[in-house]
């Protein structure tokens, strides 16, 4: 059978299931990457898990989100973070070395591997011809124990690339167009697979900007092959050794397919506030600015920086213009130190911040009020800059350099310069200096984890019960991100690891009142919360779910869910269900009582759920989607009882 790429990778690694788009599959997870937002959760769930040692490949911790010391909350945190890398057997990135994604594409990254992060843009390493996907904290967890990742095998969506992109336009612009095609639902049950002869221009930086942003459609994952430009960019961070080449067979096919013809794209936006609100910068040109950004996972490579360099300088950015430069790792910021891009940054008016995710997660350069903030970060929710009232457009570095100089949303063709010829240098500096290899067995025995006074145990969940009968709390519309239910930010992130402080916040970007009402409610008995389409979109935080499960959430009805949150709400033993005629969600109001009754049996016979609206004589048809082993999860209050009582049976 003439495979792609994908297929080739899924493959290698399944441990359980067929290779049906739609059914549950399971796949040996050979890396891991977790970061300091969510990175806390895991270190206490593998300590919960009784895990003794990383059985993957290669296991890391980066220090990248939570870097604002302006307490001794996240300095604690990164303390407990680094001794138990130490105690688990993983790689730690210490403050200030750089974003996971970018650190973990020069560092770790091996194609043919799969790779799990607790970070919803961990598919950007897809760009290395690896299957790279994000998850709940907890499913991570579970991998660093040896655990296989459970996973509905997706359909592969294969994006032919032809052409070359023109001047002006670069890697950014094409992930935008898709996203203008098709909107942040357009990838959900799929891997995006790039190929075609398109692919020869792109270099192996532009392919991670592109697979960052398969995130944005609601992708499991975006796949490049492992062609002559990643064996090029191996071999430039001295790694070549770990090169193999896995390109799709000659004639392989896909599920879906598609053409972008890369030289007939054009410079394009994103408005507020959705990533998939995308038109072409010429059609909103002329709009004021009061922040232009550089930086983020979304655009982290050495060209991404260089370019904007080159763009403004010898020159001044526009009066009263704050314009951000966010650099994304330590051993690329040096690069741009040597060859003098950061003095042309800074000299035309930059502001430089330190090496890590920073205002992408609303962890400072947070935008005035009523001020439009061009960024060429991955997202654009409502408030994740960290200012509420935001209003931020997402770009390219090409547009944000040239809006930087004149003030206003600026077509980067209009200018009147030649377009800089800029490459990621073959030579880059190496830098391993706060990147700590993992200890030994036997070393890592010996250490004790730093506990700091923010650092609160996960509370034990009980089981579902077999009949819930709860209000409804809160009814959203379309399109809810995690950002939305359990926001970042400076206020909130510092909390990640006392989830009775965190959930204090628990949507209160959506209904500020939530938080008391549900303390003033009866806990036991829980409630409910009603949504539209694409539920839990976005971030791959379990804060998410966990801090309204604490608060008593029982039920979830959506339209339909994002997948990654669909499964943190399963994880932690809340019930997921979607309407089966979507104009019921209309009956519904605030204050109906829902009264579902027969889970247990429903759920194992895997048949649909029905609820009964109490006063209104009403009954509405619910369906699920869940494997007979999360149904399992569900039954037993969540992940971590599940896993306990498995002990327990084995014991």
């Amino acid at each position: 059978m003439k495979m792609n790429v994908t297929q080739k990778i899924i493959k290698d690694h399944l441990v359980s299931g067929e290779m049906k788009p739609g059914e549950e599959v399971g796949l040996k997870i050979d890396q891991t990457l977790t970061q300091d937002a969510t990175g806390t959760m895991v270190m206490l769930e593998l300590e919960a898990m009784e895990v003794e040692q990383a059985q993957t490949e290669a296991s890391a911790q980066y220090v990248d989100h939570n870097m604002i010391q302006a307490d001794s909350r996240n300095p604690d945190d990164h303390l407990f973070l680094e001794s138990a890398a130490k105690k688990f057997g993983l790689y730690y990135s210490a403050p200030g070395n750089g974003v996971s994604h970018p650190v973990h594409m020069q560092r770790l990254a091996v194609p043919g591997k799969t790779l799990l992060g607790s970070d919803s843009h961990t598919c950007a390493n897809g760009c290395m011809g690896m299957l790279a996907m994000g998850a709940g904290g907890i499913d991570v967890a579970q991998a660093i124990a040896g655990e296989p990742f459970n996973v509905k095998m997706p359909k592969v969506w294969g994006i032919y690339l032809d052409g070359k992109l023109p001047d002006w336009v670069s890697a950014k612009d094409v992930i935008l167009e898709l996203l203008r095609r098709h909107d942040v639902k357009g990838g959900i049950g799929t891997v995006m697979e790039y190929y075609g002869p398109g692919l020869k221009s792109l270099s192996a930086m532009d392919r991670h900007v592109i697979a960052n942003m398969g995130a944005e459609l609601g992708a499991t994952g975006t796949v490049f092959p492992s062609d002559e430009e990643v064996k090029r960019f191996l071999k430039s961070q001295g790694r070549e050794e770990d090169w193999v080449e896995l390109l799709a067979d000659e004639g392989a096919s896909y599920d879906l397919e598609e053409t972008v013809d890369l030289s007939s794209l054009e410079p394009m936006i994103a408005k507020p506030s959705s990533p998939g609100n995308v038109v072409p910068v010429a059609e909103v040109a002329g709009e004021e600015i009061y922040q232009s950004y550089i930086g983020s996972s979304a655009n982290p490579g050495y060209r991404d920086f260089a370019i904007a360099a080159e763009i403004v300088k010898g020159k001044a950015v526009s009066e009263g213009l704050s314009f951000d430069i966010n650099p994304t790792s330590r051993q690329m910021l040096t690069d741009l130190v040597k060859d003098g891009h950061v003095a042309s940054l800074l000299s035309a008016g930059g502001r430089l911040h330190q090496a890590g995710c920073n205002g992408c997660i609303g962890m400072g350069q947070a935008p005035a009020t009523g001020r439009n903030s061009l960024r060429t970060t991955p997202r654009n929710f409502p408030g994740r800059s960290g200012t509420k009232e935001d209003s931020v457009f997402l770009c390219s570095p090409e547009t944000a350099a040239a809006s930087a100089l004149t003030g206003k949303i600026t077509d980067p063709r209009t200018l009147e310069m030649e377009y800089p010829d800029v490459k990621d240098p073959d030579h880059p500096n190496l830098d391993f200096k706060l990147l700590e290899e993992p200890l030994p067995l036997e070393e890592a025995k010996k250490i004790e984890l730093q506990r700091g006074p923010n650092i609160a145990a996960i509370p034990e969940m009980e089981k579902l019960p077999d009949e819930i009968k709860v209000p409804v709390i809160l009814k959203l519309g379309d399109n809810v991100s995690t950002d939305d239910i359990l926001a970042g930010g400076s206020r909130v992130l510092p909390f990640r690891s006392n989830l009775p402080e965190i959930s204090k916040f628990t949507f209160e970007m959506l209904d500020d009142t939530y938080y008391e009402r549900t303390k003033e409610m009866d806990f036991e008995k829980g409630h409910a919360v009603i949504g539209g389409s694409n539920y839990g979109q976005g971030s791959s935080r379990e804060h998410a779910a966990l801090a309204p499960r604490y608060l008593g959430l029982r039920l979830v009805v959506v339209k339909d869910f994002a997948r990654i949150h669909w499964q943190n709400l399963i994880n932690f033993g809340v019930l997921p269900l979607t309407f089966k005629n979507e104009t019921d969600y209309e009956e519904l109001e605030i204050g109906d009582v829902l009264h579902v009754k027969d889970i247990k049996s429903s759920l194992q016979k895997g048949e649909d759920v029905f609820c009964e609206v109490e006063g209104k004589d009403k009954r509405i048809d619910l369906q699920h989607a869940l494997s007979k082993r999360q149904v399992e999860i569900l039954l037993e209050g969540g992940l971590i009882n599940w896993i306990k009582e498995g002990k327990k049976k084995t014991q």
